[in-house]
């Protein structure tokens, strides 16, 4: 099991491109150790390692990480075969409507809009994905039919359908199609007259650097796009609260990425004290923070890190508030799950990845760092407990 993960894939394309694990380590910027560790099985490829192999190897994040997963069951191809009207879809934005779709009044296509993001919190890729085709071509259609203010509005929620788009299209594998749909979210943004919405599509572009291994370029534009309305924040404007501390949670996501420990602390700190000031039920640009996001994602840093002790630490008597998105959540328990393989407790680790499944399945499923983690579990588990060994099945992984 070990030698088909990422560990596998990246001793495949080193030896393809002719390179020793030193000379691969010292593109990378990672120690020889961790490369060997890696290939060898005996560690689990975190996000950051590869996003630097991949960029040092001159491949695809999603050729080392196998994405998409193959596809093993009928739910799979049922949940893939949203994919390409999505596609579709993305690629006509600039298209003229077909002159008899008639658009339904602006108010129900934002209930509508409110939905796709309801689906997209629940984690409801399946749903969400047949949802947001048809949904994209009528906000494109409204666009041309509304002049002035109403105008400005479709865009704003062609922005938010969007965003919802590239979630599916990320949380599927497709970082192609995740990476237009940031392109559109980013465009769609520009023209709703909404100086937040734009910092919204700030966050995605933000998230695409730091994918791509820019980790220093993510962190300075993320500070452009606090600049931009820095501003304002003397109002107390929750909503500006709200996407001032997002962005830098980002920021601290992109500093981890590059080892900075001390920078990504800072930013956290930054997002705490303003998430004090936020009502714990807002979700401005659907990016729901409040206090328990902020929790949520210092575990996250701290597993970025590479420090499981944090990360457990950081986890202890906390539980999510119920009204926490599901994706929030379960991402939540399988960062929680990195954690505990870390901090060396394997039955810890495994307890959380079923808790990942049971808040979210789907998202769950075909998550590239639960397929690293359970790996991982398997090749320690000597005794092939049910749990692991079942745990792979459900997840795909042979």
């Amino acid at each position: 099991m070990a030698t088909t993960g990422v560990g596998g894939r990246v001793a495949e394309e080193r030896k393809l491109a002719g390179l020793t694990q030193q000379q691969l380590a010292t593109r990378a910027n990672v120690s020889t150790s961790l490369i060997r560790a890696v290939e060898q099985g005996r560690l689990p490829a975190s996000p950051s390692f590869v996003s630097a192999v991949s960029r040092a190897l001159s491949v695809g994040v999603p050729d080392l990480l196998d994405q998409p997963f193959p596809r093993e069951s009928r739910a799979d191809h049922r949940i893939h075969s949203t994919v390409p009207g999505l596609r579709r879809e993305l690629a006509s934005y600039a298209l003229p409507p077909d002159e008899t779709l008639r658009p339904r009044p602006l108010s129900e296509l934002a209930q509508t809009v409110a939905e796709a993001s309801r689906l997209r919190h629940q984690a409801s890729l399946h749903a969400l994905g047949i949802e947001l085709p048809g949904l994209l071509e009528e906000l494109r259609a409204a666009v041309h039919v509304h002049q002035g203010a109403d105008r400005e509005q479709i865009f704003g929620l062609l922005a938010e359908a969007y965003a919802a788009a590239g979630q599916v299209a990320y949380k599927l594998g497709y970082s192609d199609l995740s990476s237009l749909a940031t392109e559109r979210v980013e465009w769609a943004a520009a023209q709703s007259g909404d100086e937040l919405a734009v910092a919204a599509g700030a966050f995605y572009r933000a998230g695409e650097l730091i994918v791509a291994a820019n980790w220093n370029g993510a962190q300075s534009f993320l500070d452009g796009a606090r600049h931009d309305f820095e501003d304002r924040l003397s109002t107390g404007d929750e909503a500006v609260l709200s996407m001032w501390g997002q962005l830098h949670l980002k920021s601290g996501l992109a500093a981890a990425r590059a080892g900075d420990r001390d920078t990504a602390d800072d930013h956290l700190a930054e997002a705490q004290d303003v998430a004090v000031r936020v009502a714990p039920d807002r979700d401005d640009y659907r990016l729901a923070f409040n206090a328990d996001s902020v929790k949520i994602w210092s575990v996250s840093l701290a597993v970025e890190m590479a420090d499981g002790t944090e990360a457990v630490k950081r986890s202890e008597a906390f539980a999510p508030m119920v009204s926490m998105p599901r994706e929030r959540v379960g991402h939540y328990w399988i960062d929680l799950a990195r954690g505990w393989l870390l901090h060396g407790d394997r039955e810890r680790a495994l307890s959380s990845l079923i808790s990942a499944r049971h808040t979210a399945p789907q998202q769950t499923r075909y998550h590239p760092m639960v397929h690293e983690t359970v790996r991982m579990l398997a090749r320690q588990d000597r005794r092939r407990s049910d749990g692991v060994q079942g745990f792979a099945a459900w997840c795909g992984i042979g």
